[in-house]
């Protein structure tokens, strides 16, 4: 049954990819799931494209920005581009494993990467992951094309896949520094650095440029938010470091199905053993990902790590497993793997039809009710805003607060306002402190919107304003006891210059 199945899908992989975008074109359309906080921020960015944001480059921005410029400023909008990206995404990997290890392993490396919820997700939430792995993949592809079909052209085109790999997230810079350790490695592939190796980093270097040049007009803030992810700020001790590490673990079981992930980690350890017994091609692969990924599971357990982190890894690692398949290992896990993964992605798209049917949507036990409460939030503020002032366009908004508040608030009110965040710490924790204040507002009023009963307003944003009122208090869904607080700002004198980014352009 297998086999057949692995047949059919190298005969008719056109009619397997389409069947996959129509499920994930139906789901996308019909859950009624609202944005994520990371994604209505992701939104608010490319309202103002740029070459570089506070946190990362700008490729899900712009990708963002142009559906939404076409389309217009709707959920389903915003998350468009991971149908096409996931598409092009799964072809490039079936293309991947075939030139590694012809179609039956490559079938089966397609049917194992369908089975992982992680693809599910990839392919649902519009975040910086999507372009990243689409973009990853082709890298993978075009440089086998270049190392081991030796196509000169593939050099240029692995480059380009790289550097726009680069434009969604810094980890790319991994694919040279990897590349580079498996050409040292590889005495017949050595000869590729005289030339081939730097048309291949030039289109990196290209893309970089812009990034750097960014970067160096903004204090280097996405350089110092890279930077603190990594080392333990504070004291923590060792059950906190083993709590850290578990978590990461069990993330990684539900993303990628305890079996599959078992099977991965364990395919990635014999690397090590028997690295020299692989051919070039295979310890290409085990580089350009098994290693990175148990590079991960170790620093884990050092500091707490994000457990979105290693998932570029697994696509070369599924490739390998893939390959030691095919030549015989695994055959009954396998079947247990498929099954069990397949169950959890089966849930995964089903998840709010069932809270529907057991009459548990919006409940305690419904998990996705938080991606639910920003709009009754909106609509409650908006309310609120049109009780108070006739002409919203003599108005803005301020979020105290997390910048999901703020980035939420812009997307779901109806007029899609530009919503300001208020640091008092005086420190650029996220893309509202690099951005200019409500300058243009001078002389207007503003809606504070604050999370708590009688939230407080720092002083320096109440003296910003003539008068300051506690307008309204609005429900909030997911802490019933913590309601927003609104109040009323009246004549904006100046914005507090409370960051340097504030004191620079001033």
């Amino acid at each position: 049954m297998l086999d057949k199945t692995l047949a059919w899908i190298d005969r008719h992989l056109l009619w397997l990819l389409s069947a996959v975008l129509v499920l994930r074109a139906g789901f996308l359309f019909g859950n009624g799931l609202d944005l994520i906080g990371d994604e209505s921020y992701y939104w608010d960015w490319s309202r103002q494209p740029d070459w570089c944001y506070y946190s990362k480059p700008p490729m899900v921005a712009w990708l963002i920005g142009a559906f939404t410029w076409l389309l217009g400023d709707y959920t389903a909008v915003v998350r468009l581009p991971t149908l096409l990206l996931g598409t092009v995404f799964l072809a490039y990997f079936h293309a991947t494993a075939k030139a590694f290890y012809g179609p039956r392993a490559a079938a089966m490396a397609l049917l194992l990467i369908l089975a992982t919820p992680i693809n599910v997700l990839a392919n649902f939430l519009m975040t910086i992951d999507p372009p990243l792995y689409c973009f990853w993949v082709m890298a993978l592809f075009y440089l086998r094309k270049a190392l081991f079909d030796h196509d000169a052209k593939a050099w240029l085109w692995a480059g380009c896949a790289s550097a726009a790999a680069l434009l969604s997230k810094q980890v790319a810079i991994a694919l040279p520094v990897i590349l580079l350790l498996f050409l040292l490695i590889s005495s017949p592939h050595r000869k590729y650095l005289k030339r081939e190796y730097w048309l291949y980093v030039l289109p990196m270097l290209l893309a970089a440029v812009p990034i750097l040049l960014w970067n160096q007009q903004h204090d280097w803030v996405m350089f110092g938010h890279s930077k603190s992810h990594f080392g333990d700020h504070e004291a923590t001790s060792w059950l906190k470091h083993l709590q850290h590490a578990l978590d990461f673990l069990l993330y990684q079981l539900l993303l990628l199905s305890p079996l599959i992930f078992l099977l991965l980690l364990f395919t990635s350890l014999q690397g090590i053993l028997g690295f020299n017994k692989l051919s070039s091609e295979q310890q290409f692969l085990w580089l350009m990902g098994p290693l990175m990924l148990l590079g991960v599971l170790l620093l884990s357990v050092l500091q707490k790590v994000q457990g979105n982190w290693p998932m570029p890894f697994y696509i070369s690692a599924l490739i390998l497993f893939a390959g030691t398949w095919a030549a015989g290992a695994w055959q009954k896990t396998v079947k247990f793997a498929l099954a069990l993964g397949y169950l959890m992605v089966m849930m995964t798209y089903v998840l709010p039809l069932l809270l529907q049917i057991l009459h548990l949507k919006d409940s305690e036990f419904d998990p996705t009710k938080r991606f639910k409460s920003w709009q009754e939030l909106a609509l409650n503020l908006h309310f609120e805003r049109l009780i108070a002032q006739a002409s919203l366009d003599d108005t803005f908004v301020v979020a105290l607060g997390h910048r999901y508040l703020a980035s939420q608030l812009a997307f779901y009110l109806p007029d899609h306002p530009k919503v300001y965040r208020f640091e008092e710490s005086g420190q650029v924790i996220s893309q509202y402190e690099v951005w200019p204040g409500p300058r243009d507002f001078v002389g207007k009023n503003a809606f504070i919107v604050g999370e708590g009963r009688q939230a407080k307003v720092p002083e320096a944003l109440k003296n910003a304003f003539m008068r300051l009122t506690f307008f309204a208090e609005v429900v909030n869904p997911n802490k019933p006891d913590a309601p927003y607080s609104i109040y009323l700002a009246e004549n904006l004198l100046s914005w507090p210059a409370t960051t340097k980014q504030d004191v620079i352009k001033d």
